[in-house]
């Protein structure tokens, strides 16, 4: 049988990202420098990552890009970059090193959880594909570097708008074929062409996101020095560090944060800060391009992004009530008062429920101190997802709300069957085969979460941990959809580290599978997409 893909091509154009992965590892390198810890994880890492890719290169010198070889590339990719990715966890976690007897490059990172391979391969998969999932047993830098930790970080930001969206972005070699590796990678039904040429396209969207990352770190920074200025406790634990930190993982809606209680270290006015930036997050990035280009009423046109922000309005308020009224509460956890107090409930309520829509995984308090009606309208906002064409994850905005309108039309057509009613969004009628897409992909979304489910249980009836059904449930959606948190065991002070290697494994294939959105890796198990 004759292949019809020409993998040769796909596994250079990997060899070539893998490559020049070594580049935004120089930033952790910086940092090392900075603070005089061990550098000489990262300077390891960088040789294999350039070892590696320039021998993968090696395999198809003048490589061809099709839709087909696009598909394969994209989904290696991801595999590849988080394996390479995972290197500085287990060369630190393990104090293994080229250059580890220089004293000055020595590693100086404590005993870890990252120092076992699949660990390792956990968390930087949940970096890359901005899950947030963490098998961290202690987030410290007692523990941990701050170099290593801001590479933590940086694979979150990385990830965000998509490593082969920036590859294409930046090298020549993959601007031919650039289309339908966007296409194969990035969240939602498609990506909005903004520009003539593919590649201004990705530049476009990489500038955006740039610059409210930037714009965010500014914020957040300015808090810290102007509390300074006043003699105010503004955002006290608000460091240049924290502020880049977070920035970094913001906007990527990743949610790690190198302090253990995440967000819920800072004070209210830096929650408040960090909402409209988790919300700006869920929005297809290519309204930006359109408000930077003069035209901000494009915003507030797109139907997509009002349904957005009334998911948001309506679960945050109901949220509120909730935890006002005491009624969403189990207990009264640490700290000041929730319930009974307005201002309390109200950010508490909007900063989770934002978080965990856009899937973004921060934590400004420690959700499962909340009742289960609390927590089960938290996992269902954990299967919504943010707007197509942003960083979030899980199914996205745009396929609910065609699922809708197509239900309502279904009703009407009961009503009046010689009627002919196509769905329409934003005033333009979809095609059906997009319809049916979406149905496709939302019905297989649902299936992967159940059986994955039922996949864990078999694996805890094994190896343990004892959970229950809502802890399993959280789990496998927080994975497949890139949320980072559940519930409970693995809720947002707690972590994924009492799982077996196994279920480990699992989680890392659903946020594989998840953040490239099922069908680009579902495809490469197909006969009639390698068959001649």
């Amino acid at each position: 049988m004759t292949l019809r893909v020409d993998w040769r091509a796909s596994v250079s154009l990997v060899g070539t990202v893998v490559k020049w992965l070594s580049v935004p590892l120089v930033f952790p390198l910086l940092v090392g420098l900075y603070y005089r810890e061990g550098i000489s994880t990262f300077v390891t890492t960088m040789v294999v990552a350039v070892v590696v890719g320039w021998s993968l290169e090696r395999v198809e010198p003048d490589p061809e890009m099709g839709a087909r070889e696009g598909f394969l590339m994209v989904a290696l990719t991801w595999f590849a970059v988080s394996i390479v990715g995972g290197l500085p966890y287990v060369i630190a976690g393990n104090d293994v090193s080229l250059l580890s007897g220089y004293p000055y490059l020595a590693v100086q990172s404590g005993p870890s959880t990252l120092a076992h391979p699949v660990n390792a391969l956990f968390e930087s998969m949940s970096g890359f594909t901005t899950t947030g999932a963490t098998v961290m047993g202690d987030i410290s830098f007692e523990t941990h570097s701050r170099a290593l930790l801001m590479w933590r970080q940086l694979t979150q930001w990385l990830g965000g708008m998509g490593i082969v969206v920036l590859a294409v972005a930046i090298l020549p070699e993959l601007s031919v074929g650039g289309a339908q590796l966007m296409d194969a990678e990035a969240p939602g039904p498609g990506i909005q062409k903004l520009t003539p040429r593919i590649a201004e396209t990705a530049r476009a969207l990489w500038k955006a996101y740039l610059g409210i990352t930037a714009l965010e770190i500014l914020l957040l920074f300015g808090l810290h020095v102007l509390g300074n200025v006043l003699g105010t406790p503004l955002a006290p634990q608000m460091t240049f560090y924290n502020a880049v930190a977070h920035g970094f993982t913001t906007m990527a809606t990743g949610g790690f944060s190198p302090e253990a209680r995440s967000v819920e270290a800072f004070s209210a006015v830096v929650q408040w800060v960090i909402v409209p930036f988790m919300i700006a997050a869920g929005t297809n990035f290519a309204l930006f391009w359109h408000v930077l280009n003069g035209n901000p009423r494009r915003l507030f046109e797109d139907v997509e992004f009002r349904f957005y922000i009334g998911i948001l309005a309506v679960f945050s308020a109901i949220l509120s009530v909730l935890l006002y009224t005491h009624q969403g509460l189990v207990f009264v956890p640490n700290g000041p008062a929730v319930a009974g107090n307005i201002e309390s409930s109200i950010r508490h309520a909007t900063f989770q429920l934002v978080s965990i829509v856009t899937t973004t995984g921060y934590a400004s308090m420690d959700f499962n101190t909340w009742n289960s009606s609390a927590q089960y309208l938290m996992l269902g906002a954990m299967l919504i997802g943010g707007c197509a064409g942003s960083t979030g994850g899980a199914i996205k905005i745009v396929r609910w709300l065609v699922i809708l309108k197509s239900f309502r039309r279904e009703l009407f057509t009961n009503v009046h069957p010689e009627a002919v009613r196509p769905v329409r969004l934003g005033g333009r009628a979809l095609d059906e085969r997009a319809v049916r897409g979406i149905y496709a992909f939302t019905l297989l979304y649902v299936v992967i979460f159940l059986v994955a489910t039922l996949l864990l249980f078999l694996d805890i009836e094994r190896t343990g941990p004892n959970i229950n059904t809502l802890e399993a449930m959280s789990a496998i959606a927080s994975t497949l959809g890139n949320v980072g948190p559940g519930f409970q065991l693995v809720g947002p002070m707690n972590n994924y580290l009492p799982f077996s290697n196994s279920a480990k494994l699992l989680m890392v294939v659903l946020m594989w599978v998840g953040r490239l959105e099922i069908f680009p890796v579902f495809v490469l198990l197909t006969s009639a997409y390698w068959r001649s």
